[in-house]
């Protein structure tokens, strides 16, 4: 099949659409399920490309929740504690395999932006993903394969219309890529650039210290932004993005964003949130929002009367700033990456409030001096990878 007709582009206005092969060879693709539309094609093929670089930097298998061409979660395929099977909601499903472990914490990192997501998987789709892919609101999955029940149990969601695309993991695109904007042909090579440890070898900082699990966190961040919306910025912990800020015209907004997102991810693990009682019934996507609501500055509008008896059985306290702050400070060694350079230290000082200890970025900045000595004063590691990693 060298094109596939697609309902309409970005837009339903936008006809016709298509997505095709100009060199007349077979797209790299059949769809198994569903009709992918233009835009889950975009983030199928970047979320693909993610993965499989994950896969190749780490040894693990990866998985990606990709939302409007960015990925709302990135991570690989560690087991997971019991706190953390509690947050993402898959501690009633026993033990997963890896890769469902790295689905569970790419979907889990950011749930509120992984709501009707597409997914990306670096290897064959199991049972126990398929189960946890079952249970989301999601518009597809893209995977080099999938094991027969697994492919069964994704053809039964949405009544038979969900969108399940097998990915040729041979398929090698050509060096150069072209795009039209305005009727304007751009043309530019392929960013084939490898994300490996060798990046991380110039530490600039006092500390020189960086160990082999930040190091993974931060190939992790630094393959994310590779096929993240530009400026981005990404904290890292774990095995897993636990906060990614794309898309910021400043790049202070990015690292805001980001570890705001991280704050967040950490707060969903504070006992005063673990213990919340639902009402029988709730639904997925409103427990979600509703934690969200209450970890952050506008909890009362899930705590006024009225209000919280339609999502708690018991009204729980304020989660106050003094309380959220003292949980905060517990979390330590994140790794952060940036897409581009920092041009000053305020975003180290934002970013050493959600725990960073680890950084890799280009380094390149008139003001190096400031950002570097930023990170002395509170101990970080930091990397120059000398390479800039835009997308768009």
């Amino acid at each position: 099949m060298n094109e596939l007709q697609l309902k309409y582009g970005c837009n339903p206005n936008q006809k016709p659409s298509r997505i095709f092969m100009n060199d007349g060879k077979d797209l790299p693709i059949t769809v198994l399920c569903g009709k992918p539309g233009y835009i889950n094609f975009l983030d199928a093929f970047n979320g693909w490309q993610l993965v499989k670089e994950l896969k190749q930097a780490t040894g693990l298998p990866a998985a990606a929740s990709f939302k409007h061409v960015s990925p709302a979660g990135a991570a690989v395929g560690l087991p997971l504690t019991d706190t953390l099977a509690k947050i993402y909601w898959v501690d009633d499903m026993g033990e997963l395999s890896p890769l469902a472990c790295a689905y569970a914490r790419a979907r889990g990192a950011d749930r509120m932006s992984s709501f009707g997501d597409f997914i990306s998987l670096s290897d064959i789709c199991d049972v126990d993903t398929a189960r946890i892919i079952k249970r989301e609101v999601s518009d597809g999955v893209i995977a080099p394969g999938y094991e027969p029940e697994a492919l069964e149990i994704l053809k039964s969601k949405k009544n038979g219309n969900y969108n399940v695309i097998q990915i040729d993991p041979d398929y090698v695109p050509d060096p150069i890529e072209r795009k039209q904007v305005f009727g304007v042909v751009f043309e530019q090579g392929r960013n084939d650039l490898k994300i490996n440890e060798e990046l991380l070898a110039n530490v600039v900082t006092e500390n020189k210290e960086i160990p082999q699990e930040a190091k993974i966190d931060l190939l992790i961040s630094l393959i994310t932004l590779k096929y993240t919306q530009s400026n981005s910025v990404c904290y890292a912990k774990g095995g897993q993005a636990i906060g990614i800020g794309a898309g910021q015209q400043s790049r202070v907004h990015c690292t805001r964003l980001a570890g705001q997102k991280a704050d967040n991810w950490f707060l969903r693990q504070a006992p005063q949130v673990l213990n919340l009682e639902f009402v029988d019934g709730i639904r997925r996507a409103d427990r979600d929002n509703a934690i969200d609501v209450y970890i952050g500055e506008e909890y009362m509008d899930v705590l006024a009367d009225g209000k919280w008896e339609t999502i708690f059985k018991v009204k729980p306290p304020v989660f106050t700033r003094e309380e959220k702050r003292a949980w905060l400070d517990k979390l330590q060694d994140v790794s952060l990456g940036s897409d581009a350079f920092f041009p000053f230290g305020d975003n180290i000082d934002r970013a050493y409030k959600s725990g960073v200890k680890y950084v890799a970025q280009p380094g390149g900045s008139v003001r190096d001096d400031n950002v570097i000595e930023t990170c002395n004063h509170y101990g970080m590691a930091m990397a120059f990878t000398g390479i800039r990693l835009f997308h768009h």
